[in-house]
């Protein structure tokens, strides 16, 4: 989920920013005043990775068959349903009026 992804990432950001204060400490590294550091400055996908490992799911198989003959139903009432262009073209696949060449200029033709 979203949400767990981006406590993931607070969460390793916390711990990154704790490892290297101690390290300050210690004198293995030196602070700088560049008071933009961040640790983890974006959320990856190893994060929602992680976060999907632990998501349930939240829509039972009852309400996804309800949404799909929803959907069927709607196509249908909206003539959607069996849409298939005509074989051949439109007229049976006769040419356009004029010879099948259409003049740039007459749209309407």
């Amino acid at each position: 989920s979203t949400w767990g992804a981006c406590k993931l990432a607070i969460k390793e950001s916390i711990a990154k920013e704790i490892q290297r204060e101690k390290m300050i400490k210690a004198g293995q590294i030196q602070d700088s005043d560049d008071n933009t550091f961040d640790p983890v400055p974006e959320i990856t996908p190893r994060h929602f990775e992680e976060a999907m490992q632990g998501a349930r799911r939240s829509v039972t198989d009852h309400d996804i068959r309800k949404y799909e003959m929803f959907a069927t139903s709607l196509q249908t009432a909206r003539g959607f349903g069996d849409f298939k262009f005509p074989t051949g073209g439109v007229d049976g696949g006769a040419p356009a009026a004029g010879g099948g060449a259409m003049d740039e200029d007459d749209l309407y033709s």
